[in-house]
């Protein structure tokens, strides 16, 4: 074998050897993020979650403790929203959600507001107090209605 091929096997043996090293670590770090996590996910419905998407921030006093985690449709064609919430927060049974909009044309996160009862939710429980997503377009149109409206009546009485 001339050294020219033997310095073409190592190297490809060497290349093989860091794929399947990268492949190793990158499939190991996802097993153990997914045997550590002991978060807990929580349902919410809601009528509507224009713009919310998979992934989207779940925070408590202004600071992130979960994620959404998936969102379907029910019988009742309502959002069924799956929240993943940090295991080291404990909510009470009676905490209410709500889709806020980051800024006026911004991503959309969740809100949850903590009630004062002394149970705790747990894996699949459902918060049954939920806001809708405000649609910035429809909350414009209502404030350019009443101008107008508003308008018309100071016309009508000069």
């Amino acid at each position: 074998m001339s050294s020219n091929a033997k310095e073409i096997a190592v190297g490809g043996q060497a290349f093989l050897a860091l794929v399947l090293l990268l492949g190793f670590l990158y499939g190991g770090r996802e097993l153990t993020a997914r045997a550590a996590s002991s978060d807990y996910l929580v349902i919410a419905t809601f009528n509507r979650v224009d713009g919310l998407l998979v992934g989207a921030p779940v925070r408590l006093a202004g600071i992130q403790i979960g994620t959404v985690d998936g969102q379907v449709l029910d019988v009742y064609y309502r959002a069924v929203t799956t929240l993943k919430i940090d295991a080291d927060v404990k909510l009470p049974t009676d905490t209410s959600v709500a889709i806020h909009t980051d800024g006026l044309f911004g991503t959309k996160y969740v809100v949850l507001e903590p009630g004062g009862d002394e149970e705790f939710m747990g894996d699949g429980d459902e918060i049954n107090f939920t806001q809708d997503a405000v649609i910035v377009a429809e909350l414009l149109e209502l404030i350019i209605a009443q101008g107008k409206a508003k308008r018309k009546r100071q016309t009508s009485q000069e």
